[in-house]
Parts: structure tokens; C-alpha cells; sequence
């Protein structure tokens, strides 16, 4: 089975910027299904009940299975499309976006409102930051102590993560491998060892690793 790591935002988080007096806030958090996406669109209407419009967008699923977006009285394709956009652009993943808009007086026009809504999302992407999430799994060794050392030389230079450590009869050291590596691994720790170690393989989830374009 293909597992399908993916990028989404590290955190929950908002940015705030202002133009021709109108005051835009953009408020992204990580969503894992649409009833937590409306939840949180609901709770940032809430949140700015008093402004005059609250667009959102957001995309569900390791494929994009779920897309949707709303311009909240925006015209047509001034709001929710474009901040739909450039959630898919950064290829983000289960992942909603809610642009709030406290109107200044001032029409923007098609062109400054789409500018304005991408520009908002964009901007709180960057200052959130974006993580890569790895499927990874746990593994569970165990292995005399005379083994020890060259298990850990091994490790280290494959930048595998240990878990926990236990000293019993023998030593016990949980991994946590990245799933596609984890027959791999298996193969180069037993050829090492010679035989000399037993494995259980452990639960599999998905951690945060830092993200650079």
C-alpha cells in the first residue's frame, strides 16, 4: 500500500493587515474533516460577528477529496476561490482558511478584493509555516548488550529517532522509521547484528518534520 506523506500548516495561527481602511484577518487552522472545518468556520464567525464579511476555504484529504469555499457576500469569485487557491498552490492538506473582513468604507473592485483575500491567506501561510507530515512507524528491537554500540552507530548515521531504551535481560531500543524504510531497515539491522536481534513492529502514525520551499 502507497503511503502518501503531505504538507499542511504547523499550527493554528492569524495575521492581520489593512487596506484602503478595510481590515483583513486571516485565520488557518489544521482540519481533519469537515465537521472540524465547519466548527472552526463557525467559531470565527463567532469570534468577528461584527464584520461584514467572513470567507472561507478549505481542502480535505490527501488528494483533495473535499474542496469547498464561500465569499460570504463577496461578489462571485472574489474570495473563497482565491483563498482556495493558494491553499492548493502551497500544496496543503486538510487545512481550512477563514478571511474575516471589517469593511473600511472603500470598494476594492474584482481585481484589489482577489489581491486582497489571496494576499491575507499567503501572508499568514508564511508567518505560520508549513510542516511535512511522515508516516512513520515504531520498531522494537531487541538485542544483547554487546550489540549495543553498533546498533547505535548504525542509527545514527541512517538519522533514525529512538524512542525509549529498557535494560532487561537484553537491551530493548523502540525506533521510529519512516514506513517506506521500515523493510529496509529491518534488513540492514539483521544482516549487522547477524541475526542477533528480535523485532516488533509497533503502531505507524504521522509526525511533523520542518518544511523549506
Amino acid at each position: 500500500m502507497k503511503i502518501n506523506n503531505y504538507l499542511t500548516i504547523k499550527k493554528e495561527g492569524s495575521t492581520t493587515s489593512s487596506i484602503k481602511k478595510s481590515e483583513f484577518i486571516c485565520t488557518i487552522a489544521r482540519t481533519q474533516n469537515e465537521e472540524e472545518a465547519q466548527e472552526f468556520i463557525t467559531a470565527i464567525k463567532k469570534k468577528h460577528a461584527k464584520a461584514k464579511h467572513n470567507c472561507f476555504a478549505y481542502t480535505l484529504g490527501l488528494h483533495d477529496e473535499i474542496q469547498r469555499e464561500s465569499d460570504n457576500g463577496e461578489p462571485s469569485g472574489t474570495a473563497g476561490m482565491p483563498i482556495l487557491e493558494v491553499l492548493k498552490n502551497n500544496k496543503l492538506h486538510n487545512v481550512t482558511a477563514v478571511v474575516t473582513r471589517y469593511f473600511g468604507g472603500i470598494k476594492l473592485g474584482t481585481g484589489g478584493l482577489i489581491r486582497a483575500y489571496s494576499n491575507a491567506t499567503s501572508n499568514t501561510i508564511n508567518n505560520i509555516g508549513i510542516t511535512k507530515c511522515i508516516m512513520q512507524q515504531e520498531l522494537t528491537l531487541s538485542l544483547p548488550y554487546n550489540l549495543q554500540g553498533k546498533l547505535l552507530n548504525f542509527i545514527t548515521k541512517q538519522e533514525i529517532d529512538v524512542l525509549t531504551t529498557s535494560y532487561t535481560a537484553d537491551v530493548s531500543i523502540t525506533l521510529i522509521v519512516d514506513i517506506s524504510r521500515i523493510d529496509n531497515v529491518m534488513s540492514q539491522i539483521t544482516d549487522l547484528l547477524n541475526a542477533r536481534v528480535d523485532f516488533v513492529i509497533g503502531p505507524a502514525y504521522y509526525r511533523d518534520f520542518d518544511y523549506i520551499k
